[in-house]
């Protein structure tokens, strides 16, 4: 056989490979984080590929737009997989979730270009932390809410987030072990309302560091509870050192709710979440 000849062969038969784009949902709370671990430990991103390869066929590896941590849930978590296989998006869909513990769902499927990465496209992300602030601890999402006993005062609280909004060096609000190599991120919006006993802090930032979230609601807390005036949330950003800090808040009340993509993605956009607190901050907001 001539050598165009095992060329044109050898063509037609590598198959086309197709990305897609997904929304999914999860409950994080009995999950060890977003990303699998060589340990064998339940993760968000092992249960994902394994249902998805069973639909595709063949073995799939996804990527996410921002990788959570144990115990924090996702509510628009978006993502991206390679396949060679041919299914309807219904059928990436339905076949996916039939093949998914109840605690993760996906919620649509897109086809895009190779353009497209869930990570390195993302261009804002977005989270909401919600706190349970009654004086009895809650019997119903014990693990989807932070509870704080203490009567927290919003209005000191929204003050102080001021301090945090645009562009600052966070290594007060990130973990020790963080190992972003620059801590400087920007903060577009860092909103704070209540609904009856429900607190929900709103941020919206280019990236996060690790638990940068989870240290500012920790502030944020101690600050509403009177321990500590506003100007402190300043003070420990200026500081930029991460023992000025106050105590990371606890994971279960934080949820991944939106990335931002340039339009020409045209991803599909749906209410942000978290469900049980979606309708009173997306009325208002």
């Amino acid at each position: 056989m001539e050598e165009s000849q095992k060329d044109e062969q050898s063509v037609q038969e590598t198959p086309e490979v197709f990305r897609f784009a997904a929304c999914v949902e999860y409950d994080g709370s009995a999950y060890h984080g977003w990303q699998s671990l060589k340990t064998g430990l339940p993760t968000i991103q092992a249960c994902i590929e394994k249902a998805i390869g069973k639909v595709a066929n063949h073995r799939v590896s996804v990527v996410c737009a921002g990788r959570t941590d144990a115990g924090v849930h996702g509510s628009r978590q978006i993502i991206h997989f390679d396949t060679t296989s041919v299914r309807s998006l219904r059928g990436w869909v339905y076949g996916a979730n039939t093949h998914l513990p109840d605690s993760i769902a996906v919620r649509w499927v897109k086809p895009v270009t190779q353009a497209f990465h869930a990570r390195f496209s993302a261009l804002a992300r977005r989270y909401r932390y919600v706190i349970y602030n009654n004086p009895i601890r809650p019997a119903h999402l014990s693990r989807g809410l932070t509870w704080n006993y203490r009567p927290l005062d919003i209005d000191r609280m929204r003050t102080a987030a001021e301090y945090l909004v645009g562009k600052h060096d966070f290594t007060s609000y990130r973990a020790m072990q963080c190992q972003a190599k620059n801590p400087v991120r920007t903060i577009e919006h860092l909103k704070l309302n209540r609904y009856g006993d429900l607190i929900v802090i709103d941020v919206k930032a280019n990236a996060f560091l690790h638990h940068m979230i989870r240290n500012i609601a920790g502030v944020l807390m101690a600050i509403g509870s009177g321990k500590r005036e506003p100007i402190w949330a300043k003070d420990v950003l200026d500081a930029k050192d991460r023992s000025a800090g106050g105590v990371t808040a606890p994971p279960w009340g934080l949820y991944f709710v939106d990335v931002k993509y340039p339009e020409e993605f045209d991803l599909p956009e749906e209410p942000l979440g978290p469900s049980f607190v979606g309708p009173l901050v997306n009325e208002l907001n």
